[in-house]
């Protein structure tokens, strides 16, 4: 049997939609590890065999099928072997825009009618086997956020068997890393808010992350929440860092930036300096469980425990603004951008400022950061100042640095 090998997936889709292809996949029917290998192709991959290219680095993967043997998304029994044909390897994927396929001529390989969907903008699972693999609910929901400015939208059929998967309870067996990948990756989507949208509307938020879920304060997910809800909050604020262009990061901060406000009663919330944090254990439960990096997890509590004072930066003294650069460690931590940003987006979610109207407290406290790091702690040294007189002074004249901008600047 001679060897094809098959452009698929998402190289295949993005081309036809006229996006950019940032990475390419291949499919090998007619073939073995062995062959592959005696070309000189790396196995990786101990489920399945994975191959990467001896030159190009690209993964080839033998064609096979998959038969579900058992419960979650690692309950599958791989099948391999040089008699798989294209269209068997294209029928275990998910979606059929996902579907498709390029032979060594360019001809399209469409057996499930990839490409008609694309044309009508919509997400439509392959075979019933959709329902097999729990980490499909997650994954068409990234789907849906990423391709939402296009006017794409989950088939009725799909979102029928995602909400069969959630409610069966198939997607608490999915490792919560696992599903931390794909909401990170939808948090740094074209619409991040439309992830949360469609998981809710298919029951999935509730399995996934309850303490969000929680916030929308409406049990019949199907109904719209109320301007006034917390969830509708939470939505809101994702749009405006989509609309900022926000990165990941930022993004997953004004997320879990909700969860820790929500869990904190009004009267326990933090005060304009942000000392009182009350509100923190539910949100680094959420980063305990899915094991959030500590860059992340650095920014979300920052945002928590300093957003109500950045917000009330511009009728603050020189006091307040280097109490609150020392909290942000911002003469040492490189996140004051993303900080900001964040709080940005916050405060445009509220209607705190016209939608053209710049942050103010973003220009404010960046020049404050520069004014007071130009205080040189060596010209204070060379004045005889020593030991913990030191600190003292560096502290004192950055402050005085500071109140010299705020005057400079009007406020």
């Amino acid at each position: 049997m001679t060897a094809v090998t098959y452009l698929v997936g998402g190289a295949v889709r993005d081309a036809l939609l006229g996006l950019p292809v940032t990475e390419r996949d291949w499919v090998v029917t007619g073939s073995t590890p062995e062959a592959l290998k005696a070309q000189g192709y790396r196995q990786v991959g101990a489920s399945f065999p994975v191959f990467l290219h001896p030159d190009t680095g690209e993964e080839y993967a033998l064609a096979r099928t998959e038969r579900k043997a058992g419960s979650g998304y690692h309950g599958f029994e791989v099948a391999f072997d040089p008699e798989i044909t294209i269209e068997q390897d294209l029928l275990r994927r998910d979606l059929t825009i996902n579907a498709m396929a390029r032979d060594p001529d360019d001809r399209l390989i469409d057996p499930y009618g990839g490409r008609a969907a694309l044309d009508a903008r919509l997400l439509r699972h392959v075979s019933p086997a959709f329902a097999e693999d729990p980490l499909r609910v997650l994954r068409v929901a990234r789907f849906a956020a990423r391709f939402a400015p296009l006017g794409f939208r989950v088939h009725e059929d799909t979102l029928a068997l995602m909400q069969q998967l959630s409610d069966s309870g198939e997607l608490h067996t999915l490792v919560p890393e696992r599903a931390w990948t794909e909401l990170r990756k939808a948090m740094g989507s074209a619409d991040p808010a439309c992830f949360v949208s469609t998981l809710r509307a298919c029951h999935g938020l509730r399995a996934v992350l309850p303490e969000l879920d929680a916030l929308f304060g409406v049990a019949d997910s199907s109904r719209q929440c109320r301007d006034d809800d917390a969830g509708a909050q939470v939505l809101r604020g994702l749009s405006q860092c989509a609309r900022l262009g926000a990165s990941e990061s930022v993004t997953l901060a004004v997320l879990l930036h909700a969860l820790g406000k929500a869990s904190t009663p009004l009267a326990q919330r933090p005060d304009h300096r942000g000392h009182e944090q009350a509100g923190l254990p539910l949100l680094e439960a959420v980063c305990d469980r899915f094991r959030v990096s500590n860059e992340q997890r650095r920014l979300a509590l920052q945002l928590c425990a300093q957003e109500a004072a950045c917000q009330a930066l511009p009728h603050g003294d020189a006091e307040a603004v280097m109490q609150l650069l020392e909290a942000l460690d911002a003469f040492r931590q490189p996140q004051l951008d993303a900080f900001l940003l964040a709080c940005e987006a916050i405060a445009r979610a509220r209607g705190e400022l016209a939608e053209d109207a710049p942050y103010a407290p973003a220009s404010l406290l960046l020049a404050a950061r520069e004014a007071a790091a130009g205080v040189s702690a060596r010209a204070l040294q060379a004045q005889g100042i020593q030991g913990p007189a030191l600190g003292q002074a560096l502290r004192l004249a950055r402050r005085e640095a500071i109140a010299e901008q705020l005057v400079a600047a009007g406020q």
